[in-house]
């Protein structure tokens, strides 16, 4: 059974960072790139990062590029999101998916809530 676990989500001030982990089971990190996404209440989901552990390649959307950082931990099987300078605009359900751009499956969410 293919399953992501997406946590590490939290409160914290802007300027602040956060760090988000994806864990996955059922499959290996060369099967699928993984990404996280996020949505804000009335906005569509959008994509944040992207990752391929198989050619390495990365993606970020404009939006945080500079301020975010995604990795991966083979051995872990688990893909991370180092979050920082939040700010108030990266308030949202973040999501983790297997099959970037467009995700076959997906974790359950964590809120990151940024104050100003």
């Amino acid at each position: 059974e293919v399953q992501l676990v997406d946590s590490g989500g939290g409160l914290v001030q802007a300027g602040g960072s956060l760090r988000l982990s994806c864990a996955v089971s059922g499959f290996t990190l060369d099967d699928y790139a993984i990404g996280w996404f996020r949505q804000a209440p009335g906005k569509e989901r959008e994509g944040v990062s992207c990752i391929s552990t198989t050619d390495g390649r990365t993606y970020y959307a404009d939006s945080v590029k500079d301020r975010f950082t995604i990795s991966s931990d083979i051995a872990k099987n688990t893909v991370y999101l180092q979050m920082t300078s939040l700010k108030p605009e990266d308030t949202a359900v973040y999501y983790c998916g297997a099959g970037c751009p467009s995700p076959e499956y997906w974790g359950q969410g964590t809120q990151v809530t940024v104050s100003s």
